[in-house]
């Protein structure tokens, strides 16, 4: 916690960061802070100015700006209240990533172009277009001794024309840096402009856990990792998983791998047979059509097993020189498939018209019309349209 003063309050907006409407609220500055403006790889903390919830902060220039949803008297005494969990988090993330960047370019000379600290997990970007399964292991090896040997992290300010910044490693200052330049040392292993907040030694890291690499940009490798309280995190939501599938699967966890490909290789072979039965079922319905003594102009089916396959077999056994048919597939109250197919005149009339009252999208050639409906509710409207059109085709009938 940390008293201070109310400098300046103003009324702005705040695009939230999932997307969607803006929040009305106001920007707080103050005299100080205790909450970290975002900025070099690290997000914004959070906290309270008195009971007010602060729901982002920014850096404008020397200032940081806090977004609040209720106003702010200037010149007012406030207690400003971290949310340290947050807080911890982000140090023990900041300076793992120190560390592993640190240890990747003096033992393998990959260089860090650029880090991202994800609500789940860190990645860091480095200048190189490949890094080995071993090269991984040998580099959480080794920043996990760091941990071990409790060494300590200290922070110092340099004057902006020290020659001593040359030799400190830095990816470069903001264009809008002012005053003195921050730097971050890891004894013996690392110095560090940044203007993020760290833990005091390498033992509050608890441990680093290397997830593996993702292939980046261009020539670059994302190397994937957790640190501390999200290695826990991450144990215990795989050991829930892993309770959940011992479980379900009645064994034990060195058996749900070859488990689970029994099972798929299962459902492989239900499938496959369904769709034989589905097939087979479509040639039934068919040859009972043209069985009838009298043929029919209008065949409509509604079945909620099946697929477009399915649909177009019944249309092949039954022909659709002189027979209009609409098929549908699917949930009756939700979405599915439709086929509309019979004379190619008929068909182009009318497909449109059918794939509109549906709710849907189609496209047809050679008298088939096909697409996916969103409202199957309404196939009883189509069947009336199709036997309007067949009324003036034939009034006779």
């Amino acid at each position: 916690q940390f008293t201070t003063r109310v400098v300046s309050c103003r009324a702005a907006e705040l695009r939230p960061e999932g997307g969607g409407e803006p929040v009305r609220g106001f920007q707080v500055v103050l005299e100080d802070t205790i909450l970290f403006p975002e900025g070099g790889g690290q997000p914004d903390d959070r906290g309270l100015i008195g009971d007010v919830p602060v729901l982002r902060v920014t850096r404008r220039g020397a200032e940081a700006v806090h977004f609040v949803p209720a106003a702010l008297e200037p010149g007012a005494e406030v207690l400003l209240s971290l949310d340290w969990e947050r807080r911890f988090d982000h140090m023990q993330q900041h300076s793992g990533q120190h560390l592993i960047s640190a240890i990747a370019e003096q033992m393998f000379g990959f260089k860090t172009t650029s880090w991202e600290l994800g609500r789940q997990r860190g990645v860091i970007e480095l200048d190189t277009p490949l890094v080995t399964a071993e090269q991984v292991e040998a580099l959480e090896k080794s920043v996990n001794e760091k941990i071990r040997d409790r060494v300590p992290v200290t922070v110092r300010e340099l004057a902006a024309d020290d020659p001593e910044i040359e030799t400190v490693r830095s990816r470069g200052l903001p264009d809008d840096h002012v005053g003195p330049v921050r730097v971050v040392d890891i004894e013996g292993i690392d110095s560090n402009l940044c203007c993020g907040t760290h833990v005091s030694n390498l033992s509050d890291l608890q441990v680093i856990k290397l997830l593996g690499v993702e292939k980046g940009k261009k020539n670059k490798t994302n190397l994937v990792f957790l640190t501390g309280n999200r290695v826990l995190k991450s144990i215990e939501q795989s050991h829930s998983t892993e309770k959940a599938l011992t479980s379900l699967l009645k064994n034990g966890p060195g058996e749900h791998v070859e488990a689970v490909k029994r099972l798929q290789s299962s459902v492989k072979l239900l499938q496959k047979n369904n769709l034989n039965l589905l097939r087979d079922i479509a040639v039934l319905i068919a040859r009972d059509f043209k069985s009838k003594p009298t043929p029919e102009q209008l065949f409509v089916l509604h079945r909620k097993e099946g697929d477009s396959e399915f649909m177009n077999i019944i249309a092949n056994e039954i022909g659709t020189e002189e027979t209009l048919l609409f098929l549908t597939v699917g949930d009756e109250k939700e979405a599915g498939l439709f086929l509309l197919a019979g004379p190619v005149e008929a068909v182009e009339n009318l497909g449109p018209r059918v794939a509109e009252l549906l709710g849907g999208k189609g496209a047809g050639k050679r008298g088939r019309f096909q697409g996916k409906a969103a409202k199957m509710s309404r196939r009883g409207e189509v069947q009336a349209l199709l036997q309007e059109f067949l009324s003036h085709q034939n009034p006779g009938a």
